[in-house]
């Protein structure tokens, strides 16, 4: 009789064992472990902005998934095997694996993931717009935004009248503020403005290679009385033969700041 109690007592340990070995495996599936996305170039300098994306993705998903000015990413995840794609501007996209096994210091719990990224050559595709487009750049690490006549006119406008010394008549011009056009694509103004970025320029271009400098605090309305707007109409009327689109400078006496056919806006780091 002891015989089979011995093997009904030995499958019940057995049993025991293997699901408290479960439970502990499930524990440690559902525990997140604090990890850092660490985006560097080849010579080691941090890239910021640049795009992670994780797979299996963290749960929940982070509200942004750029690098920060460090050049890193901070996620939440559970053990297990994941890949990680980067992407930046100017630089070829990568991707590779990792691990996370768990904490592997008690003084510092998260896990480094090193990505290098590599400089994409020159000779790669070069990024062609619709004729007729403005093209603002604001800086390296963003796509540069692209408006069509059209898209444009879709924006907020204002009015400005003024005198053109060059034919001497007084005119009516409609256009977007170029501060509004900049804070679209993020560029520091107003309270942000100050230290650096105000030795940032911006070099407006035409299509006939005329180009004009400002600087950043010129056209930002916080800093400066007069207005500097991107017209697409002339007393009610497309611009004719300076347009789509006409940069004009309120204040300056003469207009060798007007830049007739407009068509990129880039900001310039004054370093």
């Amino acid at each position: 009789m002891r015989r089979p109690l011995f093997f009904t007592l030995l499958l019940a340990t057995s049993l025991a064992i293997a699901l408290a070995n479960a439970s502990v495996a499930r524990g440690q599936a559902e525990f997140k472990f604090p990890v850092i996305i660490q985006v560097s170039d080849q010579g080691g300098a941090c890239i910021v902005r640049a795009k992670v994306q994780i797979v299996p993705p963290p749960v929940p998903l982070p509200a942004k998934m750029d690098t920060d000015d460090t050049g890193n990413v901070a996620v939440q995840l559970p053990m297990g095997e994941y890949a990680v794609f980067v992407s930046a501007q100017g630089f070829k996209t990568t991707s590779q694996h990792f691990e996370i096994t768990g904490i592997t210091s008690a003084a510092d719990p998260r896990q480094i993931v090193p990505v290098t990224l590599q400089i994409a050559n020159f000779g790669g595709p070069v990024a062609v717009y619709p004729k007729e487009s403005l093209v603002l750049k604001a800086d390296p690490y963003h796509v540069p935004i692209a408006y069509s006549a059209t898209q444009f006119r879709s924006l907020p406008h204002i009015e400005i009248k003024l005198h053109n010394a060059h034919s001497n008549v007084d005119e009516t011009y409609s256009g977007v503020p170029l501060a509004t056009l900049l804070a679209q694509a993020n560029v520091p103004l107003g309270k942000e403005l100050r230290g650096e970025p105000l030795t940032s320029y911006l070099l407006a271009s035409g299509t006939d290679g005329y180009s004009v400098l400002l600087s950043l605090a010129e056209v930002d309305p916080n800093f400066h009385a007069g207005q500097v707007i991107v017209a697409d109409t002339r007393d009610g009327q497309p611009l004719g033969d300076h347009g789509p689109f006409e940069l004009i400078v309120s204040d300056d006496k003469r207009p060798a700041r007007w830049v007739h056919n407009l068509n990129s806006i880039g900001l310039q780091n004054g370093h």
